[in-house]
């Protein structure tokens, strides 16, 4: 596949430079699309060059979008948010034609609701990830199955979660048997929360803090991000990735064109080399997010993390991935989130 596709990009380069243009692409620092070998290869077979701006919120990627038209041709936007900018006339429907991976694209990801507002593709998926459980080895020789450990009397006080009132009350929600998208019984999860909180032993915050804190031997068991779990492992903490049998908390990200784009087949052509499993799999060796890319996925060795533990069909079906969350709910949430904490 990447065979043909650089034949055909290579003799695009070559036609002269009045054919490659400059995109601009929109994007969290760090985020794979700005890694310095893959913008290099990427111009080298295709002429053309690629420029990044940054956002740090979806609010403020939102706001770029509304106040920059023209001024972007690819925006990563998470798939909670895609239907949101697609109402907004941000950005444009995606034509999958012009997009040679496209069929080797999970299609159980290609037709997510969320990246198909309207009944159109408005974002490719990209990347996807999970919340889920971390345990120390140490104290978990054969790790859990159920989410319910967390709750398990035995490791009071070598409990963590991250503080987050949204992520906690899906945490409770999964626990309880709901979707984390259409909770109906919020009393359910109140009292589950208000049975978590005598368990922890401190809130986590980000993905140095965790290390701390599992190396030192406070968390048994603690919620734990997909990638940071890939890093954590290959630094050697002894911890094991488990996403329970009840389900975790996904997020799944989609590469958008904006509506103004100038370059809208460039555009197509740099998503394009973003799904690519060849990009993805030297990707992957750095510590990526998983792929949308089956083909990519196969790729993988065997001691990939993104293959050994997110690669099996049956775990990518237990996963809820977040949709779109009112402002109302979000709102309350946090409420009962802060109401919990300052009662204990």
């Amino acid at each position: 596949m990447r065979t043909i596709l650089l034949t055909s990009a290579l003799a695009l380069a070559t036609a002269g430079a009045a054919t490659a243009d400059e995109i601009r692409v929109l994007n969290w620092q760090g985020y794979g699309t700005d890694l310095d070998w893959a913008i290099a290869d990427f111009t080298a077979a295709t002429g053309h060059t690629v420029v990044h701006e940054y956002f740090t919120s979806e609010q403020e990627m939102l706001t770029k979008l509304r106040t920059n038209p023209g001024a972007y041709d690819v925006v990563l936007i998470n798939s909670a948010y895609t239907a949101q900018a697609q109402a907004e006339g941000l950005i444009a429907p995606i034509d999958p034609a012009k997009i040679a991976n496209f069929a080797d694209l999970d299609p159980g990801l290609t037709a997510n609701a969320d990246l198909n507002p309207a009944g159109a593709l408005h974002g490719v998926p990209w990347t996807w990830g999970l919340t889920a459980l971390a345990v120390n080895t140490t104290d978990f020789p054969a790790p859990p199955t159920s989410i319910a450990v967390l709750w398990d009397p035995a490791w009071k006080g070598r409990v963590s979660v991250r503080d987050d009132g949204l992520e906690a009350v899906q945490l409770a929600a999964l626990a309880t048997g709901q979707n984390i998208n259409d909770i109906k019984d919020m009393d359910a999860v109140k009292a589950k929360l208000v049975e978590l909180l005598p368990q922890i032993t401190t809130f986590w915050g980000s993905e140095n803090d965790w290390n701390q804190f599992m190396a030192a031997g406070d968390f048994a068991v603690a919620t734990y991000w997909s990638g940071s779990a890939a890093r954590s492992i290959g630094k050697g903490l002894p911890i094991a990735f488990v996403v329970p049998d009840e389900g975790a908390i996904g997020w799944l990200d989609g590469l958008s064109i904006p509506a103004t784009s100038t370059h809208p087949d460039a555009a197509h052509a740099f998503i394009d080399w973003m799904v690519d499993p060849d990009f993805y799999v030297k990707w992957d060796a750095e510590g990526a997010p998983a792929t949308s890319n089956s083909k990519a996925a196969a790729a993988l060795p065997e001691t990939s993390f993104n293959r050994s533990i997110l690669g099996d069909p049956a775990v990518v079906a237990r996963v809820q991935f977040m949709r779109p969350v009112s402002d109302e709910n979000r709102e309350a949430y946090l409420k009962l989130w802060q109401d919990l904490k300052a009662a204990q």
